[in-house]
């Protein structure tokens, strides 16, 4: 391979460039088992729900909040954490994160009220949120910076297979123990984990900048009253969620006029002045958008027009991630000497066209017809992932590794809530045919992406080969 200058590279010392075999290993072992867990738990419970409802004797609607609790405390804490990792150093949040998020394991696994349980997962939540935050950060010291779109990769193959066996493993263990056992399992991968990353997880030294208190607040107003008023809104109409946006929308404001003055915010304006960051992060929040849109969607539109059972749905949901696993393991290899720009843009075009083919599929498609589309819709996903992330990571400065990791996810989450709550409102409009509708627009907003992505290639010059006396010492940074 060819050895090559990243467009956007770091100045990180040799002593500071990734970490030596096999404590690596060991790092991102660690790492990807926190993260397996925290997307494990955003899916199972949705598999155990109507269960859970039952054995605490609530109602559907109640039990909800078993799901919300858990989304919410992690889209408010996503960057007050990350700016705290900034602050402390991310390992020590990381690992506090491990056992915050497996006490709050414990603590569902021996709940017997719904109250009980949606506290224990809140604070699973206010875990994952730490986990999620301090992620990239730790990626992005534990790999070499020739090998880092490879380690990036990896991670989008753990998150990705974990997202697609989520339903598979609930509906295992509740086909054998009781749905206390979903979280119980955490004890003991929560306790390996925390061990592991005792030792191998890098040491970084923090920035021992004050926490500001009072953007944590208003960064949790401002994401919690928009997530809760935009579900409402979409639920019960724009009347009934109007307040909420816009207490929501009034926090915000006062959040980035707060933060502008700032060298260091924990909502990290400052980033988003970087071109190359600001436009990595709407393409996305775009894509997000368009990926949440089809996922909630496709359900009712193969179990509707296209006739499927239940399990069929599931079946053919099942390709979607199985191909983001697969191509997230090429394009971190080609992220490496690539431009995320470019490679974003093939990878959200083939999303787009992939999406355009599932609308317009015929009512008589085959099982097979159907899965090579979704196929193809993964393949374009996990294609523009893995660059669009590096790009992301490694735009910002070393001592922001945090706060860029933090709004990674918070991109990804408000992606995602934007395209369920408009996925309702189509639905609210045309009933749950508006399904390929919805996947139509979808489609829109995977292009939009792509030209967003394409943009990007006018912001830095064509990566050059290193001189032949250079490429040895390429590791130690420019």
């Amino acid at each position: 391979m060819q050895s090559t200058v990243a467009d956007h590279t770091d100045a990180r010392p040799a002593e500071a460039d990734g970490l030596p075999a096999p404590r690596r290993y060991w790092s991102a072992a660690a790492i990807w088992l926190a993260m397996t867990m925290s997307v494990l738990d955003g899916a199972i419970a949705n598999v155990a729900l109507p269960t859970i409802a039952r054995e605490l004797r609530t109602d559907p609607a109640s039990a909800i909040w078993i799901v919300n609790a858990y989304q919410l405390a992690i889209t408010v804490t996503l960057l007050p954490l990350a700016a705290l990792g900034d602050k402390l150093g991310y390992r020590r949040v990381y690992m506090v994160g491990l056992a915050v998020f497996t006490a709050g394991s414990l603590g569902c696994a021996l709940s017997n009220s719904l109250e009980t349980l949606t506290a224990a997962r809140v604070l699973q939540g206010l875990g994952a949120g730490a986990i999620m935050s301090i992620n990239s950060a730790l990626v992005r010291f534990t790999y070499p910076r020739a090998q880092l779109g490879r380690g990036i990769g990896l991670n989008a193959i753990v998150i990705s297979v974990s997202a697609a066996i989520g339903p598979t493993v609930a509906s295992a263990i509740l086909a054998r123990a009781s749905w206390e056992w979903l979280f119980a399992i955490n004890l003991p991968i929560g306790l390996v984990a925390i061990a592991m990353a005792a030792f191998a997880l890098p040491r970084t030294e923090g920035s021992r900048r004050p926490f500001d208190v009072a953007s944590a607040v208003l960064n949790a107003l401002t994401f919690g009253l928009l997530i809760l008023g935009a579900e409402r809104a979409a639920r019960d109409g724009p009347v009934a969620g109007g307040a909420l946006l816009a207490a929501g929308a009034v926090a915000g404001v006062l959040l980035v006029r707060r933060e502008l003055r700032r060298d260091a915010p924990l909502a990290p304006v400052d980033l988003l002045r970087i071109p190359i960051f600001g436009l990595s992060i709407a393409t996305s929040i775009v894509s997000f958008t368009a990926q949440m849109m089809a996922f909630v969607a496709l359900p009712f539109y193969f179990q509707g027009p296209l006739g499927r059972t239940a399990v069929q749905t599931g079946l053919l949901m099942t390709p979607w991630p199985l191909a983001v696993g697969l191509s997230a393991a090429v394009a971190g290899r080609l992220a490496d000497r690539y431009r995320a720009g470019a490679m974003g843009a093939i990878g959200l075009a083939a999303l787009a066209a992939g999406l355009a083919a599932l609308a317009l599929v015929s009512p008589h498609a085959s099982d097979l017809d159907i899965a090579w589309r979704m196929a193809l819709c993964g393949l374009g996903f996990g294609f523009f992932q893995t660059p669009n992330n590096k790009a992301m990571i490694t735009s910002a400065p070393m001592d922001r590794s945090g706060a860029a990791g933090g709004m990674l996810a918070t991109a990804r989450l408000l992606g995602q809530t934007a395209g369920a709550v408009g996925t309702a409102v189509v639905f609210h409009v045309s009933g749950t045919a508006g399904a390929p509708s919805a996947l139509g627009i979808a489609a829109g907003l995977a292009a939009l992406a792509a030209a967003v992505s394409l943009s990007r290639l006018r912001l830095a010059p064509r990566a050059r080969p290193l001189p032949p006396d250079e490429v040895g010492s390429e590791a130690a940074g420019p």
